[in-house]
């Protein structure tokens, strides 16, 4: 390349750089357009597509407007009305900020804007159809309307990276859904090519949800509303059976901005890994509230990035509030009045000032109701259900978990029994209808295959995998019983292990040092490159780690914190449950089977086996009509 002389750019080709950075397709344009409305206020906004966003973009909304001496400087580069200092930019409460919207888009596109504010007498139109800036009277109505044509007509190539018109347009409308999911009291019309494609009226959050997302209406999704101190996590997140083979319905929103973030990706599907299927994608739709000076929004040109303060402190929150959200099984009965409460580990405060791990913890407050009403109190995890003396002794030969004899032994009797049918009764469901509270499984009446359970319900039948039940009962159990300890048993190696990092991690080896020691390691650091393992957990004892530590650093590294020791334990603890639960075929007692289903209405996560795969299944009366065409 030629030698030339350092020169100033043309404005001109700073505002078409600036619209490469903003505005890279027709979305963009709709996405920075209604950030604009809702920041006036707007309550009903109208947008106009024609040709995938390419012909046409035009979006009408009822907010404040902008006078008419102040048009010329809303299409300048870097003026707006929504900062004036330092100060107010790192404590944005405003969707835009910058001030480049409006002139990297007229810079590339046929622009014009109308507005009428109140109180002056009546609509202007800034435009740049004759290649300059012209001011003029206008019919508008009240607020603003701005009208984007022929968008890249400048710039030609930008064209050819395009896709189809139904493609754009389709992208353009994922916008307006995120927007109207953030915001419920806005009605919302969408026309394409001039015929009404959708509308969403004013309406309660729930309402929004459902309309924009069904699949996660009809019980498929869990309300989620919890505190603590000044942040606030709201929203619903889907059941792991509504989980789907891509990711299309995750929605993540801070401070009512939709953002995708790596860190709060990570602590969602950190959330979800002991309840999911495969390699499914679970469905949510989330709302992060803090105050704006914990969060920096100005880290991308699109505004679709964040970074947080205490980046350590929000995953670990996040992580730890859905895992609670997603704990109480379904198998148990609605509990009226009652007071939405979930026992985090980890208080937010303290892991402000410190790293992780804190025994502190914290409850949401009872007077918030979520947009789906309060949610039952959180099930704790029943004792072990019927186990032979020989299941029991093959607990105990596990000696790493060091599990009590007394969380492992045969329950001295079994206290549910079916229910007698009474002579001269055509069905036991009335002396089941006292119970159904109790005992939401049913009853069970018999063990078909040696697979599944068979229970009676007022309402229907229950069909339960007694393997895949039994393994999460046992799991759950085996969870809670190393829970329990202030720390997990170690073994002191005769001759350390020597193990080579990434010098990039290697403060993060001091850095956690209290989380490695109550996790039953003991590290030092040798130099930047090696670190000397001088004990591991008993239950990794023999096994090689180095991966895993590798592994661990980098998690530390990315995101502030590390879970792969716990998935590591979790999935030794799944196999342990699986070879210990009764495999098909075992012939069990009626109070064997109920034994399993009162365990099942008690354990966290018993909708699903260790492996993501449902335990249990429901069919209604009506539902079995329907088979049999009854009343048709």
């Amino acid at each position: 390349m030629t030698h030339r002389p350092i020169s100033l750019l043309p404005d001109v080709l700073i505002s078409q750089i600036a619209a490469g950075e903003v505005v890279d397709r027709p979305a963009s344009v709709v996405k920075e357009l209604l950030e604009n409305a809702l920041d006036a206020g707007a309550t009903e906004i109208t947008i106009r597509i024609d040709g995938g966003g390419i012909q046409r973009i035009c979006i009408q909304d009822n907010g404040k407007g902008i006078p008419k001496d102040e048009l010329e400087l809303a299409v300048t580069r870097h003026a707006t009305s929504k900062i004036l200092s330092l100060n107010e930019l790192e404590s944005v409460l405003s969707l835009g900020f910058r001030g480049e919207a409006l002139a990297s888009i007229a810079s590339v596109s046929q622009f014009s804007l109308s507005s009428y504010p109140a109180g002056q007498a009546s609509a202007y139109c800034i435009s740049n159809q004759s290649g300059q800036w012209q001011i003029e009277p206008s019919p508008a109505s009240p607020g603003t309307t701005v009208d984007v044509q022929s968008l890249y007509f400048s710039t030609p190539a930008r064209r050819k990276f395009l896709k189809t018109e139904q493609t754009e347009f389709f992208h353009c409308l994922d916008v307006v859904k995120r927007m109207a999911l953030a915001n419920p009291t806005v009605t919302w019309l969408v026309y394409r090519d001039g015929k009404l494609q959708s509308r969403f009226q004013e309406s309660s959050w729930s309402a929004r949800v459902f309309s924009i997302l069904e699949p996660m209406a009809n019980g498929a999704s869990k309300p989620i509303e919890v505190q603590v101190a000044d942040m606030q996590l709201h929203g619903a997140v889907g059941l792991p059976d509504a989980a789907r083979g891509k990711g299309d319905m995750q929605f993540f929103y801070v401070n009512g901005r939709f953002v995708k973030d790596k860190l709060i990706a990570h602590a969602v599907r950190s959330a979800y890994e002991d309840v999911l299927h495969g390699d499914k994608y679970p469905a949510f739709v989330l709302f992060l509230n803090l105050p704006p000076t914990e969060v920096d929004v100005n880290v991308h040109p699109a505004k679709t990035e964040v970074r947080f303060r205490n980046a350590r402190a929000v995953h670990q929150w996040v992580r730890q509030s859905i895992q609670a959200c997603l704990a109480p099984s379904r198998a148990v009965a609605p509990v009226s009045g009652a007071v939405a409460s979930s026992d985090i580990v980890e208080d937010y405060d303290s892991s402000r000032s410190t790293s992780t791990g804190s025994s502190n913890t914290w409850r949401s407050s009872s007077a918030v109701s979520g947009p789906y009403g309060t949610m039952p109190a959180q099930p704790k995890s029943a004792a072990l259900p019927f186990l032979r003396e020989e299941l029991a002794d093959y607990i105990q030969a596990y000696r790493p978990l060091e599990l009590n004899s007394s969380s492992v032994s045969r329950p001295a009797q079994i206290t549910a029994q079916p229910k007698a049918v009474e002579a001269g009764s055509s069905s036991g469901f009335a002396d089941q209808a006292e119970s159904a509270d109790q005992e939401y499984l049913g009853q069970a009446i018999a063990q078909v295959h040696g697979i599944y359970i068979l229970a009676l319900r007022p309402d229907g039948m229950v069909v339960v995998d007694m393997h895949a039940a039994h393994e999460r009962v046992l799991y759950e159990q085996f969870k809670n019983a190393l829970d329990t300890q202030k720390t997990i048993s170690s073994q002191e190696l005769l001759v350390p292990l020597l193990v080579q990092i990434d010098p990039r991690l290697a403060s993060e080896v001091d850095n956690g040092q209290h989380l490695w020691q109550k996790l039953g390691f003991r590290l030092s650091l040798i130099s930047a490159q090696e670190i000397a393992v001088r004990a591991v957990p008993t239950m990794l004892a023999g096994q090689d780690f180095s991966a895993l530590l590798q592994q661990w650093l980098e998690d530390l590294h990315q995101y502030g914190v590390a879970h792969v020791l716990e998935r590591q334990r979790n999935e030794w603890l799944a196999g342990l449950a699986c070879h210990t639960a009764v495999r098909a075929n075992r012939k069990l007692t009626l109070p064997e089977m109920n034994a399993l289903l009162r365990s099942m209405e008690s354990t966290e996560r018993s909708d699903q086996c260790n492996h993501g795969r449902p335990t249990w299944r429901h069919f209604s009366l009506s539902e079995m009509d329907k088979w049999f065409l009854r009343g048709q």
